[in-house]
């Protein structure tokens, strides 16, 4: 039995979640927009006291698969729209920096020329440079796949290399470093 797809999910307040069972359509309306995502038609959602409860139909192979992963579709929705996801990337590197104008960004990142990325407009993004520290990229947005797609995209214009540690990564993330190489005798 999947652990993960029989845990209920809490609907927070000010948060509305419909189900249609036409067309198998999940909508949930918060306060920082709306989300809508096509379940199986297989599946049975039900909404009992302030908890959604996803429930699969039979214990065939595919929907014990699918199980979790729609409770988890469902819950991130209601996360996204009632808190929002945000993701912070920082840029290390000599001269690498960063900015951001509307839903465009704009890169130099040791190219010979400037890398310019359109974002998303679900997203919001933010090119900040504090003085003494890397320049850091914000990307806020409702849906956790967009946020995620698009912060996995801008860190691999420029990968972490072990040696030195310059690239894009994560605020916070871990690299782990190479020794280079070892002084002739």
């Amino acid at each position: 039995m999947s652990r993960i797809g029989k845990l209920p999910i809490s609907l927070p307040k000010g948060v509305t979640f419909n189900f249609s069972k036409e067309n198998h359509t999940v909508t949930v309306k918060g306060p920082k927009g709306e989300l809508k995502q096509v379940i199986d038609s297989d599946f049975i959602i039900k909404q009992e006291e302030g908890s959604i409860i996803v429930e699969r139909p039979t214990e065939q192979k595919r929907h014990k698969s699918m199980h979790g992963l729609y409770r988890a579709l469902i819950a991130n929705m209601i996360e996204g729209v009632s808190n929002g996801y945000k993701a912070q990337l920082e840029l290390v590197g000599v001269g690498y920096k960063a900015s951001a104008q509307s839903n465009v960004l704009e890169l130099s990142l040791g190219y010979s020329h400037n890398v310019f990325l359109a974002v998303p407009s679900e997203i919001k993004v933010q090119a900040t440079q504090e003085k003494g520290g890397n320049p850091t990229i914000v990307l806020e947005g409702i849906d956790k796949q967009l946020v995620g797609q698009v912060a996995a995209k801008i860190k691999s214009l420029r990968q972490v290399e072990p040696y030195k540690g310059k690239g894009i990564r994560f605020t916070g993330e871990y690299v782990r470093r190479k020794a280079g190489k070892a002084a002739a005798k």
